[in-house]
């Protein structure tokens, strides 16, 4: 166990250094940017960078603001022009100043950092412009630009800074980040103009760096967006490169192009499109400067390690890494939650055990304990005051005791005794023998209510057991279920999407959820042609042709944000479908029934038909009927066991109310695989099955819900056949006929007379004959529910595709 203990700790302590280290690192680079950003200016005379980083470096790092600043003010001494350190200086100070006055009032902000940058510059320039020089409105424009241009890069800088202070906790960035980091680091790049190593200029080498890693992790597109953007911004800085705008972004394009064919393709486009437009613009030593140049970013890219290249790849979106550390970041959610469920669900299973262990153990106490409990309450009371308790207990006890025994056996074989039950032995052997029957019954009593509490405890104990119990297997197979939808299907998707493709349909994204036969859930992304319908007429058959069962579409639901694109949910078309009809009246012709009834799909490939008849009518009758289908079908669809949710049910109207209040429960699950269907019936009257001319009825003899804690739950099982029609009805249907008739042999002819096949029109039929049957008076509430199972017939027919291949599902070994 220590040994145990003393590992993790220093897993701990290392996994901390290694978080320290990492974050040195990243400090490190983030001080050598503000040296460069304190040297960086455009247009020659202005320098909005600096303040717009302190800003962003206040909000994100604290810990590194002093620093920070005293490395941009390095940073501008070292710059082109020196007296611009006193300005950046004063701008932090005025942004210092302002933001505590802020933070003063509790109204501070990371929003509000933009505009905190802009009158930091703006009042700083004015000032100093006012005082060394007058005022023009040529001054007063480029006041106001670099104010503005200080305000838009803090907004850049707050989206691609987090990048480097490790604040991103995935690595999922939009365009627009992208966009904002490639801003920062020309503006970055921008800080080294001037620098020379040899005919080398270090902002173009950089600049050219750039574009290769990002040419080659994005592509075309955000190569030449690097080229544009690194181009104009170091075109800003120094005048005299205004060319190299179009040299980059051509440059990025090409070498974007040539992205599949890894660093050296990557590298050859660069250089080839740089080589080009100098050629064509420039003279032969810029020629010759601007090869060297290139080759040199070229050498910086092949020392580049590919695991920084990776970690870049992760943040652009679109590319491979991106999409691998999406999944991988899923794949660890979904682990992380089904070990959490799987650990309530073991946490649920101990506490099940833990009650069933309390009932076990604690069942009743051995006869003798009881008569010998029961004997000393008894002698306690009745003998402590007599003057012959000695000579009774001590001198005659086994005599007192045998007599004392007799009684109470007698007491609790008649019941309730009077004086001429006593026996004559007694009454020679006691002297107060009326007085101790008295005791004798009022403790007998007494014994027979504890008793009787007890074992409500113990059943009470044991349903919360078993209601553990079923809570924890839910639970245990939502987790298999989390587990399973976490299945990599790759190349099932793809051969999904080429069989589409052939077609000539345009898929943006497949995504298999099950491959489980019966449960399959695939959801695809496709451009739709309105009046055409291609996921029913086209890809559900196809589908159901490579996977070898039938396919239907569940749901469709067109993209918003994507004009002309619909998210499409294929699932597994059931063996069999249930056509419903329902049909009630009112007691007396009220507006509000008794009864209540429910016919759903659970989706666990079940179909449930619910009826429920509250005792009494009106609206508390309806409360409990509905309350009982409610319940019940909440547990069944979260995939309880059926006799469990029946006794929760039990449980929970037991609980609800102290009123003489229950209510019937008559339920038949259908499976729309094989059409096997499960009736649980407690106090309900018999269902009917029609099979052509032949009506056999169901039933069970059970107590309603709400009644006793302790119910028994019977389940018939019964498989049906297509065509079968299924009649459900409450009593008021079932007792029309009256007490002087055979009920079943009556509903059996009625029924059997009923020439119909749609259930509605049956629902309706039947209740008109029972209403007219008492010349159209109801008596009570009546309701009747009809259901008919036939065979799923598929709207579209699969057909066959040269070349097409089933699918190869997914084994699992358990």
């Amino acid at each position: 166990m220590q040994s145990g203990k003393s590992r993790m700790a220093s897993a701990v302590v290392e996994n901390h250094l290694v978080q320290s280290v990492v974050a040195k690192k990243w400090s490190i680079l983030l001080l050598f940017m503000a040296f460069l950003l304190g040297r960086a200016m455009i247009l020659d005379q202005l320098a909005p960078f600096a303040v717009a980083f302190f800003a962003v470096m206040y909000f994100l790092r604290r810990d590194l603001l002093f620093w920070g600043g005293t490395f941009l003010l390095a940073g501008s001494v070292f710059s082109a022009v020196p007296q611009h350190a006193g300005y950046i200086a004063a701008e932090m100070l005025i942004f210092i100043l302002i933001q505590k006055g802020v933070e003063r009032f509790e109204r501070s902000d990371i929003s509000y950092a933009p505009i905190i940058v802009f009158f930091s510059t703006f009042f700083v320039q004015l000032f100093t412009n006012l005082v060394n020089t007058e005022i023009t409105g040529y001054i007063f424009m480029l006041i106001g630009v670099e104010s503005l241009l200080s305000l838009i890069l803090t907004h850049i800088f707050l989206q691609a800074i987090p990048v480097f202070t490790l604040t991103r906790k995935n690595y999922s960035l939009k365009n627009e980040e992208v966009i904002c980091l490639i801003i920062l680091l020309a503006s970055v790049m921008t800080g080294t103009v001037g620098w020379l190593v040899g005919p080398v200029t270090v902002e173009h080498v950089l600049s050219r760096y750039l574009i290769l890693l990002f040419a080659l992790v994005g592509g075309a597109p955000l190569g030449a967006s690097v080229g544009v953007i690194t181009g104009l911004i170091l075109s800003l800085a120094n005048s005299s490169a205004i060319y190299q705008m179009s040299l980059l972004a051509f440059a990025g394009m090409l070498a974007g192009l040539l992205k599949e064919g890894n660093k050296i393709a990557v590298s050859l486009g660069m250089l080839l499109g740089s080589s080009i437009l100098t050629i064509y613009i420039g003279n032969q030593a810029e020629v010759l400067n601007s090869t060297w140049e290139s080759l040199a970013a070229v050498v910086l890219f092949a020392l580049t390690p590919k695991a920084m290249i990776q970690m870049l790849a992760k943040y652009v979106p679109g590319t491979q890494e991106n999409l691998k550390s999406q999944h991988d970041y899923a794949k660890r959610v979904r682990d992380v939650t089904a070990g959490r469920v799987e650990q309530f669900s073991e946490v649920f299973r101990q506490l099940s055990r833990s009650f069933k262990q309390i009932t076990a153990d604690a069942q009743p106490i051995q006869k003798e304990e009881e008569v010998g409990h029961f004997m000393n309450s008894v002698a306690e009371q009745s003998c402590k005051g007599c003057w012959k308790r000695n000579q009774c207990w001590d001198d005659k006890f086994y005599q007192t005791y045998k007599f004392m025994t007799d009684m109470m056996t007698e007491v609790e074989v008649r019941g309730p005794l009077s004086r001429k039950h006593i026996l004559p032995q007694w009454k020679k052997h006691c002297i107060k023998p009326d007085h101790v029957l008295e005791v004798m019954k009022h403790q007998y009593s007494l014994y027979k209510n504890d008793q009787h509490w007890k074992k409500q405890i113990m059943e009470s104990r044991q349903l919360v057991a078993e209601q553990l119990s079923g809570v924890s297997q839910v639970m245990e197979d939502l987790a298999k279920e989390i587990k399973r939808e976490g299945q990599e299907l790759f190349m099932q998707e793809e051969q999904i999407r080429s069989a589409l493709e052939e077609l000539g349909l345009s898929i943006h994204s497949i995504d298999i959820i099950s491959l489980d036969e019966g449960n399959v859930e695939i959801e695809i992304i496709h451009q739709y042609t309105k009046g055409f319908d291609e996921c029913r007429k086209i890809i559900a058959p196809l589908l159901s042709e490579i996977l070898g069962e039938h396919v239907a579409v569940k749901n469709e639901q067109a993209l918003e944000r994507k004009e002309g694109y619909s998210t499409v949910v294929f699932g597994s078309a059931k063996e069999y479908e249930v056509e419903t009809g329902i049909a009630g009246a009112a007691k007396n012709g009220d507006l509000l029934s008794g009864d209540s009834f429910s016919a759903m799909e659970l989706g666990n490939g079940k179909f449930a038909v619910a009826l429920s008849d509250g005792m009494g009518n009106g609206e508390r009758a309806r409360a409990e009927s509905s309350a009982a289908l409610s319940i019940l079908q909440q547990l069944l669809q979260s995939g309880m066991e059926e006799k469990l949710a029946i006794k929760s049910v039990n449980s929970v109207l037991m609980l609800r109310s102290s009123d003489e209040m229950y209510a019937t429960v008559d339920v038949a699950l259908i499976d729309l695989y094989n059409a096997n269907t499960t009736f649980l019936k407690i106090g309900s009257t018999p269902s009917f099955i029609k099979r052509g001319s032949e009506v056999f009825p169901i039933s069970a003899n059970n107590l309603p819900v709400g009644i006793v804690n302790d119910i028994d739950v019977d389940l018939v099982s019964l498989p049906l056949q297509p065509g079968d029609i299924l009649i459900m009805m409450t009593d008021g249907i079932y007792d029309a006929p009256g007490h002087a008739v055979n009920k079943e042999l009556w509903m059996k002819r009625v029924l059997s007379e009923i020439h119909t096949d749609i259930p509605q029109d049956f629902a309706d039929i039947l209740l008109e004959r029972v209403v007219r049957y008492h010349h159209g008076n109801i008596y009570d509430d009546m309701t009747v529910v009809v259901a008919r199972v036939e065979k799923y017939q598929p709207e579209w027919a699969t057909f066959r595709w040269p070349g097409l291949q089933r699918i190869e599902r997914p084994k699992t070994v358990s």
